[in-house]
């Protein structure tokens, strides 16, 4: 057996090929929509650089929309973008269902 042929365990599936239901046919298509990491609502520095460091620096704020990140507004500090990061509206599932 060569160094790199090694399947993994034999109780487990791959994890090479993603599972797709064969009863949904936009399985597959609805994968690729989801944001990176399931991240929908992120939050960058205005001017770049190591945010944490200067956590009074205003924030972009931007939202998944089902092919990139949207720029959607700002935010004065670090602690109200983390808390529009984690204010998703409870009955709005439309972003995480990728419509």
């Amino acid at each position: 057996m060569g160094k790199h042929s090694r399947p993994g365990p034999p109780n487990q599936p791959s994890r090479a090929v993603a599972h797709i239901d064969a009863d949904e046919p936009l399985d597959a298509y609805h994968k690729r929509r989801r944001p990176p990491m399931d991240i929908y609502r992120r939050h960058r520095t205005m001017h770049g650089g190591a945010g944490h460091l200067r956590p009074d620096d205003p924030r972009v704020l931007e939202e998944w929309d089902g092919f990139s990140y949207q720029v959607v507004g700002t935010a004065d500090d670090l602690a109200a973008a983390q808390e529009w990061v984690s204010e998703l509206p409870i009955g709005d599932d439309s972003l995480r269902d990728g419509a």
